[in-house]
């Protein structure tokens, strides 16, 4: 990290979480935040689900949510990037103050509520993306639905075709009931409308999974058998957690989803748990705490094809994308490995005990 970025992130602490977020948006859409593309490596190049990536390090939804920044992400060194999640409607989400940061846990708490711009101001701006970048979109449903089914299907038609791939995110702690629709009858009914949209659109791209790290070994069973028995793409492991435990600081009661390191263990556990009960025929992609090449490394040996990070970001801004990549490129090269699929699930096993 250089002295610039340390002064920005330190004077960026000092202030409300949220207006630092947007201040961090405002950044990559005036061309502050450095960067000359993607980092690659002959180790790091892999493909997921038929797209070839030049590295396996993307950026999870939630930092991007109106598709507002692509042209800055795409030049930050990431191999691939998740905007959203985008409903319907437009919605302002939970009230304000809704988001903590946990310095002294290096993590962080929200409990947005799928606060987003919807599909008629995303439409544009999507349309207009940077081409040569993967970009994802990260399906949601608005709070006030009648049927979330059918928001995810809408969302997917009418946005589909501007993006690379698109994940149905269920896992949301912030949208009451939301994560009722992990359970295995209203999970295969929704999977199958939105492949089904998917299919009517004349649309070909990939459609991920995104589901909760607080889940027991037989909701892991449910899904992965959902999953397969649907034909979804991938799996996305995972999104925040409920779960509160050794947290120090003084946001920790604070309701919501949290994420950063902590979450680490947990989240890590539940993609090599996928990764066994599937036979690594669903690709993964691993989310939950990454903040070094190690951890990147870590949820590959658990199972996971591709990696997202996020609030990793809060606490070593975005040069953190290319220390990670480095030091990743270097343990694969350290153990043997030529490729990333190479060490894919080599420690599922003992993750997942």
């Amino acid at each position: 990290m250089n002295i610039l970025e340390q002064f920005a992130l330190a004077a960026m602490h000092k202030i409300d979480p949220e207006r630092a977020h947007g201040m961090a948006i405002k950044a990559l859409q005036l061309g502050l935040a450095g960067g000359n593309g993607p980092i690659t490596s002959a180790r790091l190049k892999t493909s997921l689900c038929g797209m070839d990536l030049p590295n396996p390090l993307g950026l999870a939804a939630g930092f991007d949510k109106n598709a507002q920044a692509m042209a800055g992400l795409a030049r930050a060194g990431f191999g691939f990037a998740e905007v959203g999640a985008i409903t319907p409607r437009a919605q302002p989400g939970n009230p304000k103050p809704r988001l903590f940061r946990l310095t002294d846990d290096r993590a962080a708490i929200n409990r947005f509520g799928f606060n987003n711009d919807g599909i008629q101001a995303a439409a544009p701006r999507l349309a207009a993306r940077p081409k040569g970048f993967t970009l994802g979109l990260n399906l949601g449903a608005n709070k006030d639905s009648a049927d979330r089914a059918a928001d995810y299907a809408q969302v997917l038609a009418q946005l589909g075709q501007y993006v690379d791939f698109a994940t149905v995110n269920v896992s949301s702690p912030n949208t009451e009931r939301l994560r009722d629709l992990q359970g295995a009858e209203a999970l295969r009914a929704l999977l199958q409308g939105v492949l089904a949209a998917r299919k009517a659109a004349g649309l070909s791209l990939p459609v991920f999974l995104k589901i909760a790290p607080d889940l027991t070994r037989d909701e892991i069973s449910q899904i992965a058998q959902v999953a397969m028995d649907t034909g979804i793409d991938a799996i996305i492991a995972t999104n925040t957690t409920l779960s509160r435990d050794g947290l120090k600081s003084p946001y920790a009661d604070q309701a919501g989803g949290l994420s950063g390191a902590p979450v680490f263990e947990r989240s890590t556990k539940v993609l090599a748990q996928f990764y066994q009960t599937t036979g690594g025929q669903i690709p993964l992609i691993g989310v939950g705490g990454i903040g070094s090449g190690a951890d990147a490394y870590a949820k590959i040996k658990a199972g996971a094809s591709a990696l997202q990070i996020y609030t990793a970001l809060v606490y070593g801004g975005l040069s953190l994308v290319g220390d990670i990549l480095r030091e990743l490129d270097d343990l694969l090269a350290r153990d043997g490995f030529d490729t990333i699929t190479d060490a894919r699930g080599i420690e599922a096993e003992q993750w997942a005990a």
